[in-house]
């Protein structure tokens, strides 16, 4: 009987030991969710405070370009509607005539004209026309595209692109060549060659013996000497920027609610 009361006393005890350690061992994890939590939260704090302002600078950047981009674009969209002016005999102000419309007189050099390969016109490639003009009463030329003329059935062929002779006056509209060139093949440095994939202004000045202005005048639909003119309106693009824009201000926001997510969310 003695042994039975001690064994029924030292169960007794070890249940009350498990009754008292397992509410300690449950309160263990707790503690250490809520470290942990705590840990991630700080370093989640840390980031977020140097990713937040710089993706609200990013987007506050982009946005002040595509604000720039739009009055650039108003005030190109207005120039075209105003008088025309002389071509200028001397080295032009590209800026100041960009997309203005001119007034030219003087005489094609037919030598150095060029064809731009891969111009697309109603989903069809074909070629623009470049032919250099001399200013009348000057040595200073001015490239002028003359339109969109389309391949030869045989494509291994060159288009036939008449030059008129004399001395002409034209009107067009001064624009800037583009800068954003994909070139198909590898391109000539030096000499001449009939056709180009892309205009550059200072390819085509080292290769002729004379002074060229820096911009390319699109011929007037109305002027005699060309072929299909239709024209692309100026496009600054600042759409694309605002797009960029709201990108990182949606990168910001989203970061804080990722980190508040964490931060509330229960272990």
């Amino acid at each position: 009987m003695a042994n039975n009361s001690k064994t029924t006393s030292s169960l007794s005890m070890d249940d009350a030991s498990e009754q008292i350690s397992l509410p300690q061992y449950a309160r263990r994890p707790g503690r250490a969710a809520r470290a942990s939590r705590k840990q991630s939260a700080i370093l989640g704090g840390l980031l977020l405070a140097f990713l937040l302002p710089a993706f609200i600078s990013l987007g506050l950047w982009q946005w002040r370009k595509a604000e720039a981009k739009t009055a650039l674009q108003i005030e190109l969209d207005s120039r075209s509607h105003d008088a025309a002016i002389a071509m200028p005999t001397t080295v032009a102000d590209v800026d100041s005539l960009r997309h203005h419309r001119v007034i030219l007189r003087g005489s094609y050099d037919a030598a150095h004209q060029v064809l731009i390969d891969n111009r697309l016109h109603q989903e069809q490639a074909g070629y623009h026309i470049i032919t250099p003009l001399r200013l009348a009463g000057s040595t200073m030329h001015v490239l002028v595209n003359r339109g969109w003329l389309p391949p030869p059935a045989d494509h291994k062929q060159q288009p036939v692109a008449e030059v008129p002779t004399g001395e002409i006056e034209l009107s067009g509209i001064a624009v800037l060549p583009t800068q954003r060139f994909f070139n198909l093949a590898a391109q000539p440095t030096s000499g001449w060659a009939p056709v180009w994939q892309n205009l550059n202004i200072e390819r085509f000045r080292s290769a002729v013996p004379y002074p060229l202005q820096g911009l390319v005048i699109q011929l007037d639909p109305t002027a005699p000497g060309g072929y299909v003119r239709d024209w692309p309106r100026p496009d600054e693009r600042a759409d694309r920027h605002r797009s960029y824009a709201l990108q990182w201000f949606g990168f910001a926001i989203a970061s804080l609610g990722i980190w508040a997510y964490f931060l509330i969310r229960r272990p």
